[in-house]
């Protein structure tokens, strides 16, 4: 498996091998010890999420609390989507930087997000599965979202059909606004909760 850093810090994207015969293809989409390498302590599986999206669906800028956050590894393993990882945390060198990468069936790579990071994705393709590996469960009191067609972020999404969004990302808070509010993590908190994982602690 090949794993390569992001540009936005803790995001890594991981390209499994394949191995194809006549009768299909195996892969392991994910490995705990390699992401461990990367990342530098265990993604520990608290809920395992699965969505299904029709082509233009764009799910996001979603993000929690910190701490505890909720980091994700997320795999496609039907069609394929523009998946987004978008630095919120204030006071980071890269705050409202963002950066795209394909999720598809073809590759067939997964994308680890730490806690902190904003994450989105757009449906390239009908019926669009995406799987969720996740560290935290969800806690809809700790969960927020970011407006993904927010112009201050600036995000290319790709594709030509009309973005289909839920009425809470439709009504979501630009990133000025949920700054403003004190919704977004701090870049100095999310490092020392890294840290923290790193140590072992929790």
């Amino acid at each position: 498996m090949d794993v390569r850093p992001l540009g936005i810090d803790g995001s890594w994207l991981f390209t499994p091998r394949q191995f194809a015969d006549d009768r299909g293809v195996f892969l392991e989409w994910f490995q705990a010890a390699r992401l461990a390498a990367a990342v530098g302590h265990p993604l520990a599986l608290a809920q395992a999420n699965h969505s299904i999206s029709r082509r233009g669906t764009v799910r996001g800028i979603h993000f929690s609390d910190v701490p505890p956050g909720q980091a994700k590894y997320l795999y496609c393993s039907r069609g394929a989507v523009q998946d987004v990882v978008v630095d919120i945390r204030t006071g980071s060198p890269t705050y409202g930087r963002w950066e795209a990468v394909r999720l598809d069936d073809s590759d067939r790579c997964g994308l680890y997000l730490a806690e902190g990071l904003g994450h989105g994705f757009r449906a390239l393709t009908d019926d669009a599965s995406v799987t969720y590996l996740c560290s935290t469960p969800y806690d809809p009191a700790r969960e927020h979202t970011v407006d993904p067609m927010d112009p201050a972020i600036g995000i290319r999404w790709d594709g030509d059909d009309e973005p289909l969004l839920s009425p809470r990302d439709a009504a979501a808070p630009s990133l000025a606004s949920a700054a403003a509010a004190g919704l977004l993590p701090a870049y100095d908190a999310c490092r020392r909760h890294y840290d923290a994982l790193r140590s072992g602690g929790q």
